[in-house]
């Protein structure tokens, strides 16, 4: 396997250049030559296996055995997955009849983005590993330099993921005041020497732009060889692309339904994913192409709603306005304008809905890359593009939208919390998660015994504890600290008291942050 840029003019990468390289040096990401098939008798082969031996046969097919041996991916899977709470890594969890939580947070951080960060940890640290091989002599030795951006979660799951590593720095940007205290407790209070949090005055689209910046600075990014754990590294959607098979074969067997029967296929599934970058649900589409049975993906926004205008309209606009647009909403994760990953996704579109029929099936990659990169000029030019009825009408055949307000987060989680039904046990949520299950909500009425929605869990609520206090507070005979201590992890004591360590920059300037960098290495 290997793999090419979305922009079309980077070709024939390995999967450890790939990885390593994070963003395609014609700007653009990477993305496998072509989508491979599951085995056709996956239903039966797969459904009894555990989620690490369902990530083995998963990451196998997009990995070459000569580029990593399957034992030694194998020892990556079982060593990525042994930091995880619950044995079933993400356990599925009904609420109600033809609602399913897909739980994603049992990790080190509590985030869905430990599910990848663990491993593409895991992985930096192999090939590093296999390039100094022999080599005594620090100065001579391969060295990675990590350099993320954050909106919360992938801040803290990157350095659990990377911390203390030999050969490897991590610098992680995040905007000031604009993540949840105990997300930046997490990133903050970690003193490794290799690990460094930067908190840049603006917003997370700022940070992504200055990250995209040092990528496309060939001098910067030659001298410090960076490294990306941002879900523009395809390591991260494909380890994320495991949980939707995984989701798939727990919920045929809390049904009692043997894969691959004629029951089964009566079964229509909606992915609900609360949406900010599209990575998650980006692993949805990719786990649908390789043949898992998906009725529809639903993209579930927040205020920010780029995505669920584009699938409303076919037209990607930024918001105008202060803060770049960006609306400052209670599930921060999801607070961007611009979602990086989107891009792999409009590849597809264009490949298959606007490059033209007459095309010699050899050119398509070429001239959907063409077009992808018109419409991304335009994006950062003009601030929009228009994709067209075709595409739109190609994107609808798998992906719905939602977009759903803080005041419907904030009644979801009072609705689950404290259920009217008797029948149905409280359910604490945090607020990604709600938005993903308000959405649902407007696909409900078609739920019934055939029909379900999974819901896709992306945090620990005890992560974003003043959104639930703010939906709960008002709930006759609720002392709040008492009903939260019943949620909150025993991890999270203390935290909000350690030492940190952080450097603030005053200003969203590139400048700022390669002195920053400079600095530390230096040092």
């Amino acid at each position: 396997m290997k793999y090419k840029s979305t922009r079309g003019k980077a070709t024939n990468y390995t999967f450890e250049e790939a990885v390593l390289a994070g963003l395609s040096p014609d700007g653009g990401l990477f993305i496998p030559e072509s989508i491979p098939q599951a085995p056709s008798d996956f239903l039966t082969k797969w459904a009894s296996l555990s989620f690490q031996e369902l990530a083995l046969e998963v990451l196998s097919l997009y990995i070459d055995e000569t580029e990593i041996p399957r034992e030694d991916l194998q020892e990556l899977v079982d060593r990525s997955y042994s930091t995880f709470r619950h044995k079933d890594i993400t356990p599925l969890h009904q609420v109600k009849d033809g609602l399913y939580i897909l739980e994603l947070f049992h990790g080190p951080t509590f985030a869905f983005k430990d599910v990848a960060l663990q491993f593409v940890g895991n992985l930096f640290e192999y090939f590093l590993k296999r390039k100094n091989a022999g080599i005594e002599n620090s100065a001579d030795r391969h060295k990675i330099t990590v350099v993320g951006a954050t909106s919360g979660d992938t801040g803290s799951a990157a350095i659990y993921g990377l911390r203390n590593k030999q050969d490897l720095e991590v610098f992680i940007l995040f905007p000031t005041g604009r993540v949840s205290p105990i997300q930046e407790a997490q990133m903050t209070t970690v003193l490794d020497k290799n690990v460094h949090n930067v908190s840049v005055k603006g917003t997370f689209d700022d940070c992504q732009d200055i990250v995209k910046g040092l990528f496309a600075n060939k001098d910067f990014m030659s001298k410090y060889n960076l490294g990306a754990v941002n879900s523009i590294n395809w390591a991260r959607i494909l380890a994320q692309t495991v949980y939707y098979f995984h989701s798939y074969f727990s919920l045929l067997r809390s049904l009692n339904i043997t894969p691959g029967s004629e029951e089964a296929k009566k079964i229509h599934i909606t992915y609900s994913v609360p949406t900010g970058n599209f990575g998650d649900i980006l692993a949805g589409y990719y786990a649908h192409q390789m043949g898992l049975p998906t009725s529809k993906l639903l993209v579930a926004t927040n205020a920010n709603d780029i995505l669920y205008r584009f699938f409303c309209s076919g037209v990607c606009e930024k918001n105008v306005g202060e803060d770049g647009g960006v609306h400052e909403t209670l599930s921060p994760a999801m607070d961007i304008v611009v979602s990086s990953n989107f891009e792999r996704l409009l590849f597809y579109l264009a490949r298959d809905a606007a490059v033209d029929a007459s095309v010699p099936e050899s050119e398509k990659d070429a001239k959907a890359g063409e077009i992808v990169n018109g419409w991304m000029v335009d994006l950062k030019q003009k601030g929009r593009f228009d994709t067209g009825a075709q595409v739109l009408a190609e994107a609808k055949r798998i992906f719905d939208a939602g977009h759903v307000s803080d005041e419907e987060t904030l009644a979801t989680i009072r609705e689950y919390s404290f259920p009217e039904e008797a029948s149905q046990a409280p359910y604490v949520m945090d607020p990604h998660t709600a938005v993903g299950v308000t959405a649902a909500h407007t696909i409900e009425p078609k739920t019934d015994s055939h029909n379900v929605v999974i819901a896709l869990s992306t945090a620990h609520p005890a992560k974003f504890s003043e959104a639930v206090e703010r939906a709960v507070k008002d709930q006759e005979g609720v002392q709040f600290e008492e009903f939260f201590k019943k949620v909150s992890p025993k991890e999270f004591d203390g935290l909000m008291t350690a030492e940190r360590r952080v450097t603030l920059i005053p200003r969203a300037e590139e400048a700022l942050v390669i002195e920053v960098i400079e600095k530390e290495i230096g040092n």
